[in-house]
């Protein structure tokens, strides 16, 4: 049976979608397939790692009828990554196996039975569906994503908290030591909901997630969510994303951000970016402490190392506060500066012991604390 005709392109698109969730090393070796269900001309593929699943469905070529099997994931897209984009190939299946068939190559693959591989139980009870366009979502993502922790015993920092409240999404990530917060405008009012998605999850979503401008006239593709008690679903551009979510107390983020700051510099983010970036080369890799001075009309960044070698940078600023001397983790304030895309940025300054609060002119919908560090 022929289970698929296309092109080259197409199917390696398709499976790559769905793919990025796929471990190489699995305890359960189904795991590491996708599932291909065909029902007449439509092919559902499915992926799942036990706690996150994905599902896309296509409209392709082949004989009418119905078929369910797994097959290797990666396997399947390194063979196409090897052929013509414009190339023909089909999938056909005889007995246990399926062929990959493309010009004059040929490809047996081994197959495990689709009764035997474990769907994701979706819950029960889903709150009300809303949706963003999924250039936003990517945007708040990426404002965010980079102060998650990266294995924290506090397992409810590994990833970013969604709050839906009335007609605000608000994004939250934090590691302890910075916090980053984004938020954007719904078209429909929802009831609060509050859910910690996991990293991996954030981490799809960001690969997924189209990002491109939209022709005059045209809607922007959206990305609807529902989320339930343990269980987040994300539907967009055919796609379904199942994933669990973190469970645990979020930190209370509105008691982190600092309020009322006497201090304040605006001045250019692509110059300070860069002055950081000079500075940084003589710190350490144990220790990144860049040491900021700012004074009316002056910033100074300076760095030093165990071999007593030294940086320094100046940049003019329009500022007429109070003398400030204080110490940074320069990757917290590098992490940021990248990932944003104004050309001018604010910081909020208190004292060399208060947490610093950037933020851009402007739009009160970005916010980033970053603590100070002993210098």
């Amino acid at each position: 049976m022929i289970v698929l005709k296309t092109t080259q392109d197409k199917l390696l698109a398709v499976l790559q979608s769905v793919a990025g969730i796929v471990e190489r090393r699995h305890t359960l070796p189904v795991l590491a397939n996708v599932m291909i269900r065909k029902n007449g001309g439509a092919i559902q593929l499915t992926t799942s790692d036990l706690e996150i699943q994905i599902r896309t469905t296509v409209e392709l070529d082949g004989d009418k009828g119905s078929f369910a099997t797994t097959v290797g994931a990666r396997k399947l897209i390194d063979i196409l990554r090897t052929m013509p984009a414009d190339q023909g190939v089909s999938l056909e299946s005889s007995q246990a196996k399926v062929i990959l068939k493309g010009g004059k190559s040929r490809f047996t693959l081994q197959t495990l039975p689709a009764e035997d591989f474990p769907l994701v139980q979706e819950a029960a009870n889903f709150g009300p569906a809303f949706s963003v366009p999924q250039r936003t979502l990517k945007l708040l993502l990426g404002q965010v994503a980079f102060a998650m922790a990266v294995h924290d015993i506090r397992y409810y920092l590994n990833g970013i908290l969604f709050v839906a409240e009335g007609k605000t999404l608000s994004l939250v990530a934090t590691d302890g030591h910075r916090l980053a917060f984004a938020s954007a405008t719904l078209d429909t009012e929802v009831p609060k909901q509050e859910v910690i998605l996991p990293r991996k999850t954030v981490t799809e979503l960001q690969r997924l997630l189209s990002d491109a401008d939209v022709p005059e006239g045209q809607d922007a593709p959206a990305i609807e969510m529902q989320f339930a008690a343990n269980q987040a679903k994300f539907s967009f551009g055919g796609m379904e994303f199942v994933t669990k979510l973190v469970e645990g107390k979020f930190p209370d983020y509105n008691r982190v951000i600092p309020k009322g700051h006497q201090n304040s510099v605006t001045l250019g983010r692509a110059p300070l970016l860069t002055s950081l970036q000079r500075t940084a080369i003589l710190t350490s890799e144990k220790f990144k402490g860049v040491r900021l001075n700012i004074e009316p009309g002056l910033l100074r960044v300076a760095a030093s190392n165990a071999e007593q070698e030294e940086a320094v940078d100046e940049l003019d600023i329009d500022y007429a506060g109070e003398a400030i001397e204080i110490g940074f983790n320069v990757t917290y304030l590098l992490d940021a500066l990248s990932n944003m895309s104004q050309e001018m940025v604010r910081m909020e300054l208190q004292d060399s012991n208060s947490s610093a609060l950037i933020t851009i002119p402007e739009d009160a919908q970005f916010k980033y604390v970053v603590m100070p560090m002993r210098i």
